[in-house]
């Protein structure tokens, strides 16, 4: 996969896969393109050349768009957004069909669960707006669980999250993999709270994956996801 902005390569060589029910994160030091790879995987931007796919198609081409669940690093809420919190969490469910149609006894089933999961049930009334920004960022995240995906990419999803609300996320992620074949692809330069559940690490160093195993093959580079949750930034710093 390649991409420029203007003369400036930004992927040069870039692949990367993800199979169903896989826990990956995808690393690299600030300004390496992560971000930029998941636009373009996701058909979001357009590769200069390259083969980009989704369950088998181009992007363009899927058919059920519920079936990927998509946290951008910031995501944008309108100042004067006139929505609660259980109505932004719903709206993921009207992924699933036409927007004009009324929730079912399902639907909010799902709401309800992806509320628990972000630790945002006691907000379900209060208008969006008036949340923190870390409270936002998970019900943004509570959004995207809300239309059950098969696959899940959330870009920094955690940054600003207390630490509370990391493990109940964790733990939603964790067992979404196991249990229902979910496939999540987790953008962060800070893996600390994961690092026990990781199936791989991909590493994007100049334009390219420099690296694409289990996070256990990185103690060979003197590098740990978990109790030294600060190496892996250091590292990746060193080689940007």
């Amino acid at each position: 996969m390649r991409f420029l902005y203007g003369r400036h390569v930004v992927l040069d060589g870039a692949s990367m896969h993800v199979r169903a029910g896989e826990f990956v994160a995808l690393a690299g030091a600030n300004g390496s393109g992560k971000s930029t790879l998941i636009r373009v995987a996701l058909g979001l931007a357009e590769a200069a050349a390259g083969v980009v796919e989704l369950f088998g198609k181009p992007p363009h081409r899927l058919e059920g768009r519920w079936r990927v669940g998509y946290v951008p690093q910031r995501p944008m809420l309108a100042e004067h957004l006139p929505a609660t919190v259980e109505e932004v969490v719903a709206s993921g469910c009207l992924a699933r069909g036409r927007w004009a149609r009324r929730l079912r006894a399902a639907d909010h089933a799902r709401v309800a669960r992806a509320l628990d999961v972000a630790g945002l049930t006691e907000f379900g009334r209060v208008p969006v707006t008036e949340l923190s920004g870390g409270q936002q960022q998970r019900a943004f995240i509570a959004r995207s669980l809300a239309s059950e995906p098969e696959l899940l990419v959330l870009d920094e999803p955690i940054a600003g999250v207390d630490a509370e609300s990391q493990a109940r996320f964790r733990h939603a992620l964790v067992t979404r993999c196991r249990e229902e074949n979910l496939a999540v692809l987790l953008v962060s330069h800070e893996l600390g709270a994961v690092a026990d559940d990781l199936d791989r690490v991909l590493v994007l160093r100049r334009g390219r994956i420099a690296f694409d195993g289990p996070p256990a093959e990185l103690t060979t580079e003197g590098v740990s996801l978990g109790v030294h949750h600060t190496d892996l930034p250091v590292w990746l710093e060193g080689q940007g």
